[in-house]
This record gives structure tokens, C-alpha cells and sequence, in this order.
């Protein structure tokens, strides 16, 4: 595919490099420096202070947008007052001229609402599971009025909007060589992740303590009160946590450890720290319940188990010398490198590209937003 001009538009819950986009920030990091190895023109945009290796950013200033997990299913859709998000779509519409595609990366009800009055195409890369009511009506429109411009990381979660026919699976990946293989590990077990409820750390400490071995806390914590709990209730886990840290740093705590635990309380859209563990030839052990079920082979690169069950996740952690830490490293080569990415989104891209838009004449035509489709 020739070279285009690509315009990613980042989460506007954070800057990238903070952590507030969780997943999000490690995957436009990725891809952009695959697509920029490929020869493509990549531009992203986001909230003022990002920072994301050598890929351009355009930082915009703004108020930053309510994270949507934290939202009921009903909650009224909300915009603050000089939002950053507005600011980020007000660019993209202003520059559009400048670029092939603009693709979308941001959970966020307005740029689907926005799709239809641009003229240069915009795609959307969904990068949660379904959440709230009126997120799910601007999926199912724009998978309506916009056939291929949908793509998620996995069909599980892509199938929680109702039209998971619409979406193109692209997956996800890391810079391999980011990520060096360890054969013997220490004793300890790691958990990777947002400190927030929807993760359910408390499961995987309250197995770690029947199983009696200890357990390394990574991630960015988003809600305080919500450590505060685990910390009372658990008084090993404040000393058990060891912060946000830098892939460098990262990796080389997490392949020391004999398996990464994954407890999502909801249908993760994919989980990239599993990925990161397989490279550092950890397994890992999850629920089985959306992304890990596509990502772990269970009984060869990590456990499946009963979602929300802690005895099952107690029973893994004891089950692990039957698992091969190489065949978890080759998962990793074989499905979740750079290369395979940039193939993966560059097919969607020509998908995207290829497709015309509403009125019959092309890419370009400014068409109004359809009403919802019938049940």
C-alpha cells in the first residue's frame, strides 16, 4: 500500500505516557511506529503533555474528558466546558484537507456523531467493550451508514455492540525486542493493570493469599478509595506495589515472576499486559471472559478459569509447572508481532478507503446522521 497520510486521534481521558488511557497509549505507541516504518505519514493528535516516542503529536489544551467506565449505562452523554475532546475533533475537522484517513481511537459518542460531516473518511478503532446506551446507538449507526469503517481488538468484544459483523478484528501487539525472555522465574506472581473495580484485584489477592505465594501490583492507579479498600483489607498490598512503570523497567519485573493474573470484573476489549507477559515467556492466568479468552491458550500458555471464580484462580496458581514459559514466548512471536499489526491495519485501512460513503458518490460526501437502526 502506497503511503498515507494518517491522522490517529488519541483518547481524551489523558495524556499519553500518563496512563489514564490504560491499553489505548500502548497501542497507538505500536502501531505508530510500525505505520511509520512502513512508510506511512502519521500525525496523532491528543491532550497537551503527551508524549509517544518519536511519532509527532499534536498536543491540544483542554478540560480532559470523564474516563466511560466509570459512567453508568445511562449516564447523559457530557462535554465540559473547553473540552479537549472538542478541541482534538475541531482540529481534525479544520485539517482534514491534509490527510488521507483520520482514524479514531477515543470511546467517545461524539467523533461517531461527527463521522458523517467530514469529508475526508474516518474510521474507528473501538477500543472498549459496550458500556453505555448511547455509545452502543453510535456504533450501530456508523456500522449502518459506514460499512468497514469499524475495527476492535477482539470478536468478543466487538459482539457486545450487537453488530460484531460490522468490525474488522485487528488484535493487538508490542515491539518484541522491548521484551526479553526469562527461563527460570523467582516465586512471585504479578498483576498488571488500572487499579480501578472494574479490574478486580481484590480476587487475585484473595487467591494469592490461599495459595500462599506473593504477588507483585503494577499499573496506574486510577481510584484511590477504591486502593484504600484493598489496602484494609488486604495489608500486604501496599507494600506489594510496586507503581506505573516504563516498559523497560516493566518487563523486567514481569518476566521474573511465574505467571501474570488477570481478574476483569467486565468483558475486556483485549488486554495487552497479557501480551507482554507471553513475551517475556510468562503465562498467564485469567478469567475466561472476554480478550483472554482469545488470547491465552489454556493448558499451553497460561490458565483459563470461571469468571469471578476465586477458587478456580487459587487452583491455577497451583497448576502452573505444567506450563511451557518458550511455548508463551513463541505465542507472542507468531500472533502478536509488529509486522503482523501493520498488515492487519493497513488492509482495514484500503477496507476503509475502499468503501463509499452514503449518497452514492464517494468518498467525500457529507451525509446526515441516520437515525438509530431498528432492533
Amino acid at each position: 500500500m502506497a503511503g498515507l497520510r494518517l491522522l490517529l486521534v488519541s483518547t481524551p481521558v489523558g495524556p499519553l505516557g500518563s496512563g489514564l488511557g490504560g491499553g489505548v497509549e500502548l497501542t497507538l505507541l505500536n502501531l505508530g511506529q510500525e505505520l511509520l516504518r512502513r512508510g506511512h505519514g502519521v500525525t496523532v493528535l491528543a491532550p497537551a503533555g503527551s508524549v509517544l516516542g518519536d511519532i509527532p503529536v499534536v498536543g491540544l489544551i483542554g478540560e480532559l474528558q470523564p474516563t466511560a467506565h466509570t459512567q453508568g449505562r445511562n449516564t447523559p452523554i457530557t462535554l465540559p466546558k473547553q473540552s479537549v475532546l472538542g478541541q482534538m475533533w475541531d482540529y481534525a475537522r479544520q485539517h482534514q484537507g491534509e490527510f488521507d484517513l483520520i482514524v479514531n481511537f477515543a470511546y467517545d459518542w461524539l467523533p461517531f456523531y461527527l463521522t458523517p460531516f467530514f469529508q475526508t473518511p474516518v474510521a474507528h478503532f473501538v477500543t472498549m467493550g459496550s458500556l453505555s446506551e448511547a455509545m452502543d446507538g453510535a456504533v450501530q449507526r456508523v456500522a449502518a451508514q459506514f460499512p468497514g469503517r469499524l475495527g476492535a481488538y477482539t470478536r468478543t468484544q466487538a459482539e457486545t455492540f450487537g453488530c460484531g459483523e460490522a468490525f474488522a478484528i485487528l488484535s493487538s501487539a508490542i515491539d518484541l525486542e522491548a521484551y526479553q525472555f526469562c527461563p527460570t522465574p523467582g516465586n512471585a506472581l504479578a498483576w498488571l493493570g488500572r487499579i480501578s473495580p472494574e479490574k478486580a484485584l481484590e480476587d487475585a489477592l484473595a487467591a494469592a493469599e490461599v495459595a500462599q505465594v506473593p504477588l507483585k501490583i503494577l499499573g496506574k492507579l486510577e481510584d484511590e478509595a477504591y486502593w484504600q479498600t484493598l489496602c484494609q483489607r488486604f495489608p500486604q498490598a501496599e507494600a506489594s506495589y510496586l507503581g506505573f512503570l516504563p516498559t523497560q523497567e516493566l518487563q523486567a519485573v514481569v518476566g521474573q515472576c511465574r505467571a501474570l493474573v488477570m481478574t476483569p470484573r467486565w468483558v475486556e476489549a483485549f488486554g495487552n499486559v497479557a501480551i507482554e507477559a507471553l513475551a517475556c515467556g510468562v503465562p498467564v492466568i485469567a478469567y475466561d471472559r472476554g480478550g483472554p479468552s482469545e488470547i491465552v491458550q489454556s493448558g499451553t500458555t497460561g490458565w483459563l478459569v470461571p469468571p469471578d471464580d476465586v477458587v478456580a484462580l487459587t487452583d491455577a496458581m497451583q497448576r502452573l509447572e505444567t506450563l511451557n514459559r518458550s511455548a508463551c514466548r513463541h505465542q507472542a512471536e507468531t500472533d502478536y508481532s509488529l509486522p503482523a499489526l501493520g498488515e492487519r491495519f493497513e488492509a482495514w485501512f484500503g477496507q476503509c478507503l475502499s468503501s463509499p460513503s452514503p449518497g452514492g458518490d464517494g468518498i467525500g460526501t457529507i451525509a446526515t446522521w441516520a437515525p438509530y437502526p431498528s432492533p
